[in-house]
């Protein structure tokens, strides 16, 4: 691992993450990747986590626990229903939001970080083909780039605070798949549904699952996550 640049990388499972992991490998970071069980209903996506880690040849993959489900507020924390059939280019930021939760994940991360002495944090956030979540932005990201700069032993001592990579920020769903495909990411190990059965049969109709459907169609490749399951694009 000699000479590779340390990063943490938030890992969810999910198909972002996964592209975000092959990325930082291809571009010669050592990563240790972070994935958290805070009580989401969708925790399936672990396992993809998990399977992804060790494809990736990962150094360290930490599973943190936080029981966001205490908080609630969120479908997918909370008995709320998960939407299925809505638009997700509808206006207004959706139920299965989870108040803070990048905030938290990256807090996290950026500890981790400092411990590590690693200089990068990578998150899957996108703002282009998403849900309408706020933390997803750009303006958001550079904001927490600020605090870690000033939060941090290293921001103080260097002024040289973590780096928070988000290279799919402006990438559509479909080229964020070409990617991944062209750094030979296996999608059928990855989890997108907030509503998936117990085996990890997506549901097909939730929002999540309705943006990952249009971007391999956009993409022009079959999803091999639903062939897996036998599942019909909606």
């Amino acid at each position: 691992m000699g000479g590779e640049r340390r990063a943490v990388v938030l890992l969810s499972g999910g198909l972002d993450s996964a592209t975000v992991l092959a990325i930082a490998r291809a571009e010669g970071r050592e990563v240790f990747a972070l994935s958290f069980r805070y009580g989401q209903r969708h925790a399936v996506e672990l396992d993809c986590a998990a399977r992804l880690a060790a494809a990736q040849g990962v150094r360290r993959h930490a599973v943190l626990d936080i029981d966001l489900r205490a908080f609630g507020g969120s479908a997918l924390t909370d008995d709320i229903d998960v939407p299925h059939g809505a638009d997700p280019g509808r206006e207004g930021i959706p139920v299965t939001y989870v108040p803070a939760r990048n905030t938290i994940f990256l807090s996290f991360a950026l500890a981790w970080a400092e411990v590590l002495e690693a200089p990068e944090i990578w998150i899957g956030v996108n703002a282009l083909d998403y849900s309408g979540y706020p933390d997803c932005r750009p303006e958001f990201i550079a904001s927490f780039e600020q605090t870690a700069r000033l939060a941090t032993r290293v921001g103080v001592e260097t002024g040289q605070g973590v780096k928070i990579q988000a290279p799919l920020m402006s990438l559509s769903k479909s080229v964020i798949i070409g990617r991944g495909l062209e750094l030979g990411v296996d999608y059928a190990d990855t989890s997108s549904c907030y509503d998936p059965g117990p085996d990890g049969r997506p549901c097909a109709s939730c929002d999540s699952c309705q943006i990952r459907a249009r971007g391999f169609a956009q993409a022009g490749v079959a999803d091999p996550l639903l062939r897996r399951f036998g599942v019909e694009r909606p």
